[in-house]
């Protein structure tokens, strides 16, 4: 027994400086976590239980803005444009990022650093300076693509009106975070055995079936990675619908999406404590659906 207990005195002199370091080491991102983001968000959480009268000053009730929100038109069609926004453009962005990724890592794209830095470069470019890129060119008036159709004798499509801008928004962030997307799924990739593959190949497999039985499911968790971080952007969809508000208003409302209808409230309308109870609200739908999202990919693991 006291051989017992040294040894295990000594593990415990030893592990010591080993906690010392890593709580030294671990601190100032606590810190800085706790003050960007628990804070603030605590202070949200406490502004979203008030309401502002004009007899009496701010008020506190409890749910109130968050009853208002969810009988708020606006917050709702919002919600359903992001919606539609997410059950579109993620699969096709997702699935354009794949293919790049697949074919980078089958080695038969000539040229494939130059090629994936190319595929990458929008990515670097930052989000307002891509939107306002993508407005000159949607231009109805003075675009490029504007520019091509009366070239060709022809009059150009209205990419910024009310039934096509949503799709315009689509293919900008598409354009931004393809790139983003196949560098997660290549690192992946790369960590494959090539042992996996040559096995294959030796017994008849071609790159397609490869791809399908041993490479894609190799990579689910990348895959995962990618569907939560694009359902969260999608929900978080502000910069583009923001900046081109200027060139589009009756096709982009105050409203367009809750980020943007949260800040039209907060910083034009002046009610901060309802625009809580809108941010609060959005950040639960997101949290919602990526756990639902994790569940059901842990479930067919688990059955699998």
């Amino acid at each position: 027994m006291s051989t017992q207990a040294a040894s295990a005195r000594r593990r415990s002199s030893t592990g010591r400086p080993q906690t010392i370091a890593a709580w030294v080491l671990v601190t100032p991102f606590l810190v800085v976590f706790a003050t960007l983001f628990l804070v603030p968000l605590a202070y949200s959480a406490y502004l979203s239980t008030f309401t502002s009268q004009l007899v009496g000053g701010e008020v506190f009730d409890l749910f109130a803005n968050y009853s208002r929100a969810l009988s708020d038109p606006s917050f709702w069609s919002g919600l359903g444009r992001v919606a539609t926004f997410l059950f579109i453009q993620v699969p096709i962005m997702l699935v354009a990022s794949l293919f790049f990724a697949l074919a980078l890592d089958s080695g038969r794209v000539r040229g494939g650093k130059v090629v994936r830095l190319l595929i990458f470069l929008p990515y670097a470019v930052p989000g307002v300076v891509a939107a306002l890129m993508w407005g000159y060119i949607y231009g109805q008036d003075f675009g490029l693509i504007a520019q091509v159709f009366q070239a060709l004798g022809s009059s150009a499509p209205n990419l910024l009106g009310p039934d096509a801008v949503l799709g315009s928004i689509m293919n900008i962030v598409c354009w931004e975070f393809i790139g983003y997307n196949m560098i997660i799924m290549y690192a992946a990739l790369r960590t494959i055995p090539t042992e996996l593959f040559e096995a294959a190949e030796i017994d008849g497999a071609s790159q397609l079936r490869v791809a399908w039985s041993i490479k894609i499911p190799a990579i689910r968790q990348a895959l995962i990675l990618t569907v939560i971080f694009s359902i969260i952007g999608s929900f978080q969809l502000f910069n583009e619908p923001s900046l081109l508000y200027a060139i589009a208003p009756n096709a982009i409302g105050t409203d367009f999406t809750p980020n943007l209808y949260a800040y039209n409230v907060a910083f034009k309308n002046q009610d901060v404590n309802y625009s809580a109870a809108i941010a609060f609200l959005l950040g639960m739908v997101i949290v919602a659906i990526s756990v639902v999202v994790q569940t059901i990919v842990n479930r067919k693991e688990r059955v699998s």
